[in-house]
């Protein structure tokens, strides 16, 4: 147990190192963010399953706030996995590949931002919300794992994880989440 205790570690650590090399795609990806809210627009995230709940968990981070000591005004950042009574609603009568495009659908604007999160980058109804954010005409970010799967080069942004385990894109896409956001509310806060 305490060989994969510490192979575990090691593989996390290895993978944040990585990211470094992410650094002009987390950048770009800031100013987005940063540019959609001081132009009063919205931030939609979606993803499945574990990415549903880091998506509602960095929305929840900038309605609320990032830091203990910083209350500032909240920020619109809405989880499109947010509603369950919807999400079921949709799954059931449109089915489930669409509960986040028609979401987006009815409340995206054009100067909205949608963040996508997928491991696989193959789950259909985030990648159904992907292309319709191009036709809607929002921009976007992608946070994938793996090689990028079927979004790969649909986003405006996007950061690979380049790994297979899922565990380890996750925390990885968290931790970018965090980055991104906390270096984006500090553009903001200036403004």
């Amino acid at each position: 147990m305490y060989k994969k205790i510490k192979k575990d570690i090691k593989e996390s650590i290895i993978l944040k190192r990585k990211i470094e090399k992410f650094s002009k795609e987390i950048i770009g990806s800031v100013n987005l963010v940063a540019n959609t809210l001081t132009k009063g627009g919205r931030l939609f995230l979606c993803g499945n399953g574990g990415s549903a709940a880091d998506a509602q968990h960095l929305a929840a981070e900038y309605l609320i706030r990032l830091k203990k000591n910083n209350n500032r005004k909240p920020l619109p950042a809405i989880s499109l996995a947010m509603d369950t009574s919807t999400l079921t609603a949709c799954g059931n009568d449109l089915g489930f590949s669409n509960i986040f495009s028609r979401n987006l659908e009815a409340l995206g604007k054009k100067n909205d931002l949608l963040i996508a999160l997928s491991t696989s980058g193959n789950s259909l109804n985030v990648l159904k919300a992907l292309k319709l954010s191009k036709k809607m005409e929002l921009q976007s970010i992608a946070l994938l794992g793996s090689k990028g799967g079927k979004m790969k080069g649909l986003a405006n942004e996007e950061i690979i994880i380049p790994s297979h385990n899922v565990a380890r894109i996750q925390e990885s896409h968290i931790f970018l989440g965090h980055l991104i956001f906390e270096l984006a509310e500090k553009i903001i806060i200036k403004n």
